[in-house]
């Protein structure tokens, strides 16, 4: 390059320090406020939009965007090199996304809570009564007294029975049939529109046993404790004979099952019917100058349970003594018995029958005469305690003598 182009280049360098150079405004304090100044402003907007975008308040977002005059920032220290997985210090963590729950909310059961009022003043539909004449069960009113042919409610209580946290209402109801008829408990419970629906039969009288329901009651639970009797009253038979039981019952798969107490009853000392015939009696003139002869007893065990011991009465006259082998059958001495004549026999079963020949003598010169004899059959328990049973009249016949 020559003189003269180097020259040149230099006061070209000259011309622009002169011009260009003198514009540009070397960063003093004043400028390193308003840099600040503008730094916190913007650090206030973020701040002040991450407060409003998880709050929501629109008061908080005014006092934030409107909390007065800025405070004039320190001293500027350097800037620190900022990882990009760093929060600002003091800043909330984001919020958990709110769940979602598709459909529609949970329903809440209906309290299924009625009272006794309420059960007898509803049209109810009741489980089919056994075969056999029976009372309406489908849109009808239960009663609360037992008139003919009602349905009677008897017993009454309430419980969580199906386990979906509301009340139901469990009822004892009755098919009046002159002084007896079926029985069942029923559980009652709310639709969603309120009204008053069948939700099902804890358990009901049959045929065989349990033929009586005394009481009901639902524990805490939710199981409906029943007590139920072997033998139904009426007819003769008072209710205190029947054989009573508490069994538990739970809804489990849409019905009612059987989760405790007794599943079967024991013999019921009650349940026999003794059924006596004899026949006539007799004496004829023996070689030795006595007179003598026999009469024929069956006793029959009509009834559905056990006679433990039967005990069996003649009423003849003083003259007239127990002889022969006939006799054998006895428990005790018939010989050392008063008036009347008495023969402990064993164990009579359900349907069975014992058969007796029993001979009698009159000594040589007594008299007897002639008359009317009873002839009695008695039950009696494991402690020889004489037992009554329904219908007695045939436990007793009439013989004659002569």
């Amino acid at each position: 390059m020559s003189e003269q182009e180097t020259l040149g280049l230099a006061e070209e360098f000259a011309h622009y320090r002169r011009t260009v150079l003198a514009e540009v405004e070397v960063p003093g304090p004043a400028a390193v406020r308003r840099t600040a100044r503008g730094r916190g402003r913007r650090r206030l907007a973020t701040t002040t939009a991450t407060v409003l975008a998880l709050f929501g308040g629109a008061t908080l977002g005014y006092a934030a965007m409107s909390g007065g005059p800025d405070r004039e920032p320190g001293p500027v220290d350097p800037t620190p090199t900022i990882s990009a997985s760093s929060a600002p210090s003091g800043s909330a963590s984001p919020a958990p996304s709110p769940s979602v729950t598709t459909g529609s909310p949970t329903a809440t059961p209906p309290s299924g809570k009625i009272s006794r009022a309420q059960l007898l003043d509803a049209s109810v539909t009741l489980p089919a009564w056994r075969a056999g004449p029976g009372c309406p069960t489908s849109g009808i009113r239960l009663s609360g007294d037992d008139r003919e042919g009602v349905n009677w409610l008897l017993a009454f209580d309430q419980g969580d029975v199906d386990g979906d946290g509301a009340v139901e209402a469990v009822g004892l109801v009755q098919c009046v049939l002159g002084s007896g008829g079926p029985m069942q408990v029923v559980a009652f419970d709310r639709d969603q529109q309120g009204r008053i629906v069948t939700l099902g039969r804890v358990v009901a009288t049959s045929i065989d046993k349990p033929q009586w329901l005394f009481a009901l009651d639902v524990v805490d639970d939710g199981t409906v404790r029943v007590q139920v009797g072997d033998i139904a009253p009426g007819g003769g038979w008072p209710g205190e004979w029947s054989q009573r039981q508490w069994r538990g019952y739970r809804f489990t798969g849409g019905s009612f099952a059987q989760v405790s107490g007794p599943t079967s009853f024991g013999p019921n000392q009650h349940d026999v019917n003794l059924v006596v015939t004899a026949s006539n009696l007799v004496l004829a003139d023996a070689p030795d100058g006595s007179r003598t002869g026999t009469i024929t007893v069956r006793i029959r065990n009509g009834g559905h349970g056990p006679a433990a011991y039967v005990d069996l009465r003649i009423g003849l006259p003083a003259a007239v003594r127990p002889d022969g082998d006939g006799w054998a059958a006895c428990r005790n001495d018939p010989e050392q018995t008063g008036q009347p004549l008495s023969c402990d026999l064993n164990q009579l079963g359900a349907g069975k029958e014992v058969r007796l020949t029993l001979g009698f003598r009159v000594a040589a010169g007594a008299t007897a005469g002639t008359g009317k004899a009873d002839v009695d059959a008695r039950p009696m328990n494991a402690s020889f305690d004489f037992v009554e049973e329904v219908y007695d009249p045939d436990n007793t016949v009439v013989i004659t003598y002569r």
